[in-house]
């Protein structure tokens, strides 16, 4: 099938899948495996290195919890993406938990943003501390905190932002500055 009809094939069983059809659903991965891959990676590529979850098992994983979530709503390949991005970094958060678990604290350190930065180089982001304070941002406004996984956990450009989220290029921009520095702020704590 060539690309288009790929897209079409993919609408059509989004549109299955977000009315809970299990079948629809095992149709997809095999659609959307290369995209769901290159989102594990980005994933990975943040973690410390010698990281247990390989791509392959992270995109697994989202998987079965995408396919047994009950609530579907899913209305583009875009917004499917960017529900799959969140589940791997839930994935990826649940996994330090238990990590840090067996480890009574791990002595995993609070960074700052602009560390996270040079952190996201060498793979040492603390991701529960990130996560946390993804989660204040969330409840403050649910809108920036999806630009924030947008753009750092599935690795897209404001400009890609945009266009998922239907804003102009320059509201995700000052969306991302104002993220940045709640989240800048929340990790000095």
């Amino acid at each position: 099938m060539d690309a288009m009809g790929d897209a079409l094939n993919a609408t059509l069983l989004l549109q299955r899948y977000g009315a809970g059809d299990r079948a629809a659903a095992d149709a997809l991965l095999p659609l959307l495996y290369e995209e769901l891959r290159r989102i594990a990676c980005a994933h990975l590529a943040h973690e410390r290195v010698g990281h247990t979850l390989q791509p392959t098992a992270l995109v697994h994983e989202a998987w079965l919890r995408l396919v047994d979530d009950p609530a579907r709503d899913v209305s583009s390949r875009q917004h499917f993406l960017s529900l799959a991005a969140r589940v791997m970094r839930r994935v990826l958060v649940d996994h330090a938990r238990e990590r840090g678990a067996e480890k009574r604290g791990g002595g995993a350190t609070r960074v700052t943003l602009d560390g996270a930065v040079a952190l996201y180089e060498t793979r040492e982001l603390d991701l529960l501390a990130l996560d946390e304070a993804l989660e204040q941002l969330s409840a403050l406004d649910g809108q920036l905190a999806r630009l924030v996984e947008l753009r750092f956990f599935a690795g897209l450009s404001n400009a890609e932002v945009a266009a998922v989220e239907g804003s102009s290029l320059r509201s995700v921009e000052r969306g991302w500055s104002t993220a940045r520095a709640f989240l800048r702020d929340a990790l000095a704590d």
